[in-house]
């Protein structure tokens, strides 16, 4: 441990030349975000049901590695006046949060309406409102009714997607007055791949190749209703804007190969394509369709394991976007490599790449995690060449550690340098990026990671009842970045 604070501290040190001095444009937004299953805690309490990660986590404690759930978490529940007054003492412009499906909805349907789930909502975007802070609100950041799994098999059944677009139209009647930046769904791949593809997050289904592209689909169509639906009955009286968090990770060639740069070209469009393509441009990636179906051919399927989109469908699903949102972490490099032997069908067979990372990488609290700014930038430039001159959000940035040492240069030296990136990616390369959301403010429930992966600039005693939140020093550092609107001592226009 020792040795890496060292080494980021050079990095820290060295890097200061580097970093991009110019001023962010006037009109750039900065915030920061957590999720309700992540922070609220009060899991059972005043009405709330049950989520599909509640259900795991008290079902499979194994999986967790810590065997903790998200019972208690942050107790965001009842200390939402302290986290709003944190984000207006850093002078942020949003608070990215999340309303929880069960709160509201006990069963996920809208016959039975929590009116406490709906009061602990209105009294917290009254206390952002009272503070001139703007909501950033997703209405699914993965907690699931658990009854809609039990009952219908969760998103792979496309009944799901009706449901939701039910629960956001009613988060649109009881909220459209103060939230005018709504996310529909965040991270699908999570949701879809690792959720009923390998099966290590909840649910935890395993159907590997098959069952994350039937989520996925249904999840794209959930995202679409839910869109419609505002533009349709909400836009012309509220006008606010709605988008679906897509995260992917970097993918650089490993050399100057053709061979490497259409594998990295692959792997991005199954990571971020694959939910973006429908979207933005119409349709699954072309080459998603072609390598599903060729390896589904080989492996005896009378058809592929990629469900198609109808004709009407695709009309439907395609423009259902206000700006692209973006969560970003990190890097790999990518080789190509010979093509997956043909067998147990899978999703990272049907992509068939070789990904690695640099050794010199600073690491973070995962093994797939590095701290590798660049990236960011080629990515907000692969998306401008990909999809257009789209305004761009980033919903999600931050560095993981498991330490929660409270002096982390490591995670000053991360914000400084993907920020100026995203400066020279605004600044050199024309990119429309208007907003840069912070994960996270406040430590929390890290999913399978449980309290053992800290991302927050305010860290949180898990071991007192009370979850003292005490400022860590990138707190200050990101204040300072907000009030000066700059990254270095000095700026230049």
């Amino acid at each position: 441990m020792i040795k890496y604070i060292v080494s980021v501290l050079f990095l820290v040190a060295s890097s200061l030349a580097d970093i991009n001095s110019r001023y962010f444009p006037s009109n750039f937004k900065i915030g920061v975000a957590n999720a309700a299953p992540q922070i609220e805690g009060a899991w059972n309490e005043d009405g709330k049901g049950e989520t599909v990660w509640d259900h795991f986590a008290h079902t499979y404690p194994e999986k967790i590695v810590d065997g903790t759930g998200p019972d208690v978490a942050s107790d965001s529940y009842h200390k939402y006046k302290e986290d709003v007054a944190m984000v207006k003492a850093m002078g942020l412009d949003y608070y990215r949060l999340s309303i929880a499906w069960s709160r509201i909805l006990p069963t996920g349907y809208t016959d039975q309406v929590n009116q406490p789930g709906v009061d602990y909502y209105t009294n917290l975007f009254a206390e952002l409102k009272a503070n001139n802070i703007e909501p950033m609100v997703t209405l699914y950041h993965w907690d699931l009714p658990q009854p809609l799994e039990e009952e219908l098999g969760g998103w792979l059944n496309e009944q799901t997607a009706d449901l939701f677009a039910e629960f956001a139209r009613l988060c649109y009647q009881l909220y459209g007055d103060d939230v005018k930046m709504w996310i529909t769904i965040n991270e699908p791949k999570q949701v879809c791949q690792s959720g009923y593809g390998t099966g290590i997050l909840a649910p935890g289904i395993v159907s590997d190749g098959i069952g994350d592209y039937v989520c996925a689909r249904n999840v794209i169509l959930a995202h679409a209703k839910a869109y419609h639906i505002y533009d349709d009955e909400f836009r012309a009286t509220q006008g606010g804007r709605v988008a679906m968090v897509i995260d992917t990770l970097w993918f650089e060639p490993g050399s100057d190969s053709e061979a490497d740069k259409e594998a990295a070209e692959r792997i991005l469009q199954f990571s971020f394509g694959l939910y973006g393509n429908p979207i933005y441009i119409g349709d699954w990636p072309q080459v998603v369709i072609d390598r599903v179906a060729m390896r589904s051919t080989q492996e005896g399927y009378a058809q592929s394991r990629l469900p198609a989109f109808s004709a009407e469908e695709i009309d439907y699903i395609k423009g259902t976007y206000d700006y692209l949102a973006l969560n970003h972490y990190t890097t790999h490099m990518v080789n190509a490599t010979e093509e997956t032997a043909i067998g147990t069908p899978g999703y990272g067979a049907d992509i068939s790449v070789r990904e690695w990372q640099q050794p010199d990488w600073p690491p973070g609290a995962a093994s797939w995690f590095s701290v590798v700014p660049w990236g960011l930038r080629n990515l907000l430039v692969w998306l401008k060449n990909t999809y257009g001159d789209i305004e761009i959000v980033i919903t999600e940035n931050g560095l993981s550690d498991t330490s929660g040492i409270m002096e982390d240069d490591h995670r000053i030296y991360y914000f400084q340098n993907y920020l100026s990136n995203c400066l020279d990616a605004i600044y050199e390369d024309g990119v429309n990026l208007s907003t840069y959301i912070a994960w996270s403010i406040l430590d929390d429930w890290e999913w399978t990671g449980g309290f053992t992966s800290f991302l927050g600039m305010y860290s949180v005693n898990f071991t007192d009842p009370e979850r003292t939140r005490t400022p860590r020093k990138s707190a200050t550092f990101f204040t300072d970045i907000v009030k000066n609107r700059c990254l270095v001592d000095t700026c230049t226009e």
